[in-house]
């Protein structure tokens, strides 16, 4: 088995991957873990997604690939350029809503939201206010991370903080928590 053979690319993925690479942007989530986005997405019909971290829409197109129609999705970036080109090919599914925010005042001001699906793919939901996030998951709510083994680009010191994040989520006693040494090394959890 191979597993980055035989796998169907959203519609437009191919599109907003060249543009991905035309504005720089560097830190997008690869083809397997939107693949797994996708397949876990699947399996929460009429349900209500957040992605912390939308990018350019890579793995926001995954996720939107494996809902189905009565299911929404919020996805929060600070960075308008980048969320443009989400916007661009994205931006007329009616299941999605494109958010440009800092991530920590969206927050703040969305605590009492609730959502059966988060994907923290940024600082906020992940590194900063976990806590926070975390509460915003419906029991049997999945919360998916990735980018949890050590990256090219990490910065002095990061590794550290995942190892730390990793052993505050293993330890949490509200979340069953799984970890994927697969992909850029992906945390999957449902909350009890």
């Amino acid at each position: 088995m191979d597993e980055n053979k035989g796998i169907n690319l959203p519609p437009a993925y191919l599109d907003i991957q060249e543009k991905t690479r035309v504005s720089g942007f560097s830190m997008a989530s690869d083809v397997l873990t939107g693949s797994l986005l996708r397949t876990l997405a699947a399996s929460k019909p009429a349900s209500n997604f957040l992605e912390l971290g939308t990018g350019t829409g890579l793995s926001t197109s995954w996720m939107l690939d494996g809902m189905d129609q009565k299911s929404t999705l919020t996805s929060i970036d600070n960075d308008d350029a980048f969320l443009s080109i989400a916007r661009e090919y994205l931006g007329s599914d009616s299941r999605l809503e494109l958010v440009n925010s800092d991530g920590e005042d969206w927050v703040m001001s969305h605590l009492s939201h609730r959502y059966d699906f988060i994907f923290a793919d940024t600082w906020h939901g992940k590194y900063l206010l976990l806590d926070e996030v975390l509460n915003m998951l419906n029991p049997g709510g999945i919360y998916v991370i990735d980018d949890m083994i050590e990256q090219a680009n990490w910065p002095v010191g990061h590794s550290e903080k995942a190892s730390k994040l990793i052993q505050e989520l293993e330890n949490r006693k509200d979340l069953n928590v799984t970890k994927l040494v697969w992909s850029t090394g992906l945390m999957i959890a449902v909350k009890n």
